[in-house]
């Protein structure tokens, strides 16, 4: 008999008790793109899992089981490939000023914050190659962070983001399971595709809650040779002289249960399970993907049953996830969104 799920009043990642998510982005003179930031209350347990072949990331090897450092203080998800990575640079130095991070000595202070990252590949995509973000971006998001329902599509990490030759973005769903939430967030940019060729539906509907994509159906026939024509057409990037095949999917799970870092490890590599399901195909050599997972810990430790059921639970919410992202995103950049294309599929959609 299966645990029952549904989803939490959000349906977003902050539905896990504490959790502040904040983006930032910039659009237009050259630039598309943007950084979001995951903050946990007081610090969370973490774990990653990598799966794409060219990952752009930072402090992942601290949250090995093996090593020292037992909580991280934030995670940043953004834009601009590895010259993205400088934003965390400004969450460090938020999260130093308020004393908060790895005690190093004596005195108060006398810290470094523990805040692990992954980007993805949007550039040029606005234009500019070198309109990347900065610690300016990270410190934005930051001072963003709110315990609200998360802002979806064409913000934050997502702002550059395209998937399958359409419009990718930040995409969220959460399960209330076993007692505790799990909750996911996808910043969805990836060289396989989110859309059936065949049906012109998005693979990650098909794992629905309860009254979740309520009103979204597959297109009409014309459409579908949209979606066709979309996924196969040449990035509008590539005609700024940028690789049309660079991508990459990442994002977080995140739960109020008691986990251990290999517990956390876990969730993680169990988060692109879910991907999987709602990309085609996924993990290639020209995606990053990479997943990390928190656990605050304010609920219970979970026996195998329960933990069972939070992972079963966290993979599909990562897969729900992706398609929020997909139907929440915005056209831009020359890349037409899933809304756009497939007025029929979404006309009578409400978000839950």
């Amino acid at each position: 008999m299966s645990t029952p799920v549904r989803p939490g009043p959000s349906n977003t990642l902050t539905d896990v008790a504490g959790i502040r998510v904040g983006h930032h982005q910039r659009t237009g003179d050259g630039w598309l793109t943007g950084t979001t930031v995951v903050i946990p209350p007081g610090g969370a347990v973490a774990g990653v899992d990598v799966r794409g072949g060219g990952p752009g990331t930072h402090e992942t090897d601290v949250l090995d089981p093996r090593n020292l450092v037992d909580r991280v203080n934030a995670v940043v998800l953004g834009g601009g490939s590895a010259y993205g990575l400088a934003a965390v640079a400004g969450v460090m130095e938020r999260l130093a000023d308020a004393g908060i991070g790895f005690p190093v000595g004596t005195e108060p202070g006398q810290v470094v914050p523990i805040v692990p990252a992954a980007v993805l590949f949007d550039l040029g995509r606005g234009g500019d190659f070198r309109a990347t973000p900065g610690p300016d971006f990270g410190a934005a998001a930051y001072d963003a962070a709110t315990d609200e329902p998360v802002a979806l599509g064409t913000v934050g990490a997502g702002t550059g983001a395209v998937a399958g030759g359409i419009k990718g973005g930040v995409g969220s769903a959460s399960a209330v399971v076993a007692g505790v939430t799990v909750g996911a967030l996808a910043v969805v940019n990836a060289v396989g595709s989110t859309v059936d060729p065949a049906t012109g539906e998005l693979y990650g509907t098909r794992f629905r809650l309860a009254g979740e994509f309520d009103g979204a159906c597959p297109p009409s026939q014309g459409e579908r040779a949209a979606a066709l024509e979309a996924a196969e057409a040449p990035a509008a990037a590539a005609g700024r002289g940028v690789a049309a095949s660079f991508h990459t999917t990442i994002g977080v799970l995140a739960t109020d249960a008691t986990l251990t870092k290999a517990q956390c490890q876990k969730l993680a590599g169990i988060g692109h399970d879910g991907m999987a399901r709602a990309i085609r195909p996924v993990h290639s050599m020209f995606d990053g993907d990479t997943v990390f997972a928190l656990a605050t810990c304010a609920g219970p430790a979970l026996d195998p049953v329960a933990f069972n059921a939070v992972l079963a639970a966290g993979a599909d919410a990562f897969t729900r996830a992706v398609a929020h992202g997909i139907l929440a995103a915005r056209s831009a950049g020359g890349y037409r969104a899933y809304a756009d294309i497939f007025p029929s599929a979404v006309q009578k959609w409400r978000r839950r």
